[in-house]
């Protein structure tokens, strides 16, 4: 019998029940091909069936419109961080960063390593407890792009709305929120996501960008790393993380028996509804990091009143099996991240245990 946990992990997170039993299944003789999907080669035509459904599930659940383009890369977001400037941020054109978090910071850093970059609006002077407003006069039309990390891992704040960039593509980071809830992709120039949170294991990092912005990509940098060598090659350029991608195309498959995108919305507001609540009915007991029209739907973060509480808490919560509730060192406190596959009874176990421990401590 195997141990039971509840897993709140940041990332690697949470992955659906019922597609790691179908790994384990097809493990050793995926297809019946006598072989894992492991071995086999990225040219057959046994993988390249697995690599289409993704990229046809991806567009189906996301509803991606036929101008844009399905990447399938490695490096995770921060290789993204320095393939964005290098593509798109061209001589004579400025980067404008929506400062969140630490993410935004990193993807910041990069970009002024490859050209101008600025800042458009940012939430720091209040150590990010909210999504910052962005002022659409402040919108340059010469700007190569507006970019925006979605969700905030450490600190627990997610857009509800996207801002109106006009005609400066809107590029975002949603590594951490990515197919949580249904999102107009036409709003986007290019989205891109490690697979890590929602979309399956860490290895594969998948990039939605529309046909124009990769059409007029800089060509005069490493081959590697040009968006167009990947979107001529269909990903298929150099030998990629074929088993990531397989598990990806699994999760997607588990997303669409959930009802898609819709559905998945609803469970995730259910889970996060419930922790926030016992959060604001705790009395001051539990604050939130957040503020209360920012609050994320994925990474539900709180502190306690002192750190020897915190400690206490997060001991005793070990001790019952809730793994990864440690919150980042930048907000300290607990941090429980309620991905997709987090199910709905792992956050009911997390809210009788707060509401128990509250009752001894308090």
């Amino acid at each position: 019998m195997s141990k039971q946990v509840f897993n709140f992990n940041a990332g690697p997170s949470a992955l659906p029940k019922p597609v790691l039993e179908k790994a384990q299944e097809e493990l050793l003789n995926f297809g019946d091909s006598g072989m894992s999907v492991m071995e086999l080669s990225h040219r057959s035509k046994t993988y390249e069936a697995v690599h289409q459904e993704a990229k046809s599930l991806l567009t189906e659940l996301l509803e991606i419109p036929d101008n844009y383009e399905i990447l399938f890369l490695q490096g995770g977001a921060s290789l993204q961080f320095s393939m964005i400037p290098m593509n798109l941020l061209k001589e004579g054109k400025t980067a404008s960063f929506v400062m969140s978090g630490s993410w935004s910071e990193k993807a910041l850093k990069e970009a002024q390593l490859v050209g101008e970059a600025k800042i458009l609006s940012s939430s720091k002077d209040e150590n990010y407890r909210s999504i910052p407003e962005v002022n659409s006069s402040e919108i340059n039309a010469n700007d190569a792009y507006i970019h925006i990390t979605s969700n905030n891992t450490i600190f627990g704040t997610q857009w509800s709305t996207y801002p109106d960039t006009k005609d400066v593509p809107l590029i975002a980071d949603m590594s951490s929120d990515i197919l949580s809830r249904p999102i107009d992709v036409s709003k986007f120039g290019m989205i891109y996501a490690g697979a890590q949170k929602n979309l399956g294991p860490s290895g594969v990092t998948v990039v939605i960008i529309r046909k124009d912005l990769l059409e007029s990509a800089n060509d005069q940098i490493p081959t590697i790393l040009r968006y167009q060598t990947h979107a001529k090659a269909d990903s298929l350029y150099h030998t990629p993380p074929t088993f990531a991608i397989y598990m990806l195309r699994n999760v997607l498959q588990w997303v669409k028996d959930q009802g898609g995108a819709s559905g998945i919305a609803q469970a995730n507001a259910k889970k996060a509804q419930l922790l926030y609540a016992t959060i604001d009915e705790s009395n001051g007991f539990y604050t939130g990091h957040a503020t209360n029209e920012s609050r994320s739907h994925m990474n539900v973060t709180f502190t306690l009143k002192s750190e020897e509480l915190t400690k206490s808490f997060l001991s005793e919560a070990a001790e019952k099996g809730f793994v990864g509730l440690g919150g980042h060192r930048s907000v300290g406190g607990c941090r429980a991240s309620i991905y997709n596959a987090v199910p709905l009874e792992a956050c009911e176990a997390l809210r009788a245990f707060m509401v128990e421990f509250q009752n001894k401590h308090a």
